[in-house]
């Protein structure tokens, strides 16, 4: 070799083998935190789904064993079969059958079938089904409930709970009536039409006491302004709503 020129010394391309791992280790513990302060609340077993993921891919050999065997595996890996989208579709089917089975009343504004929050709601005009200012219902009414019945009476249904719920307008109950002796004021007629509804799915239809809800609010739910006539008529209806099942139990 020349005595002018110098060995030149080779640099090493790429970075430390333990970068690898441990980029990936950081990369896992950013996802994990942002999991944790993005989502407002994880149920007990959704939490273990998530910590499942982190067993077993911190070691310098065995990252990307990301899920254990099990329960918690299959849900990672089936995602299409987590419960809360069986029963998002178990709900959708629902609300399709209850259409289906009540679209000559939706088509004549008699009956409301919908989602929200709480389940499904199939709301009554009250004014249809119940005669004036009493809770006994009409021969249309009774058709209607009978219905009702047996489409909760489903298996589909068990284990759900079933609220009733009574509405009226603004108006005062006439203190002339022969029935103010029993309804003084809207909230005994919207409670008491509530509570007839609960007697006939509990007795008439074998509807488990303990997942039937009967509740009476009066005027001062509206949907509707009490300062015109339809507005009024909106506003007096029975609210039957089959409440969401809790996803998990722990």
């Amino acid at each position: 070799m020349p005595a002018d020129k110098k060995p030149v010394k080779k640099e090493r391309r790429g970075s430390p083998g333990w970068m690898v791992t441990y980029g990936d280790m950081t990369t896992l513990l950013l996802t994990f935190f942002i999991l944790m302060f993005t989502t407002a609340e994880i149920e007990g077993r959704e939490l273990r789904l998530i910590l499942s993921a982190f067993r077993g891919s911190f070691g310098l050999r065995t990252g990307g064993l990301t899920l254990s065997e099990g329960v918690l595996a299959e849900l990672g890996h089936q995602v299409e079969s987590l419960p809360a989208k069986e029963q998002g579709d178990k709900l959708a089917k629902a609300i399709e059958k209850a259409v289906s089975i009540f679209q000559p009343e939706v088509k004549s504004r008699k009956v409301k079938v919908t989602e929200d929050e709480r389940g499904i709601v199939i709301s009554l005009v009250a004014d249809t089904f119940f005669e004036s200012g009493s809770d006994e219902l009409t021969p249309e009414g009774e058709i209607i409930i009978n219905k009702i019945g047996a489409f909760l009476s489903e298996p589909e249904f068990r284990g759900n709970m079933i609220r009733i719920e009574g509405h009226t307008d603004s108006t005062p109950i006439a203190s002339k009536g022969g029935l103010y002796g029993l309804y003084p004021t809207n909230w005994e007629l919207s409670t008491g039409r509530a509570v007839k509804i609960v007697r006939i799915m509990n007795e008439d239809f074998n509807i488990d006491g303990e997942n039937l809800q009967a509740v009476g609010y009066g005027e001062y739910q509206p949907v509707e302004s009490n300062d015109i006539e339809e507005g009024r008529a909106y506003n007096r209806r029975i609210e039957i709503i089959i409440m969401r099942k809790k996803e998990y139990s722990l």
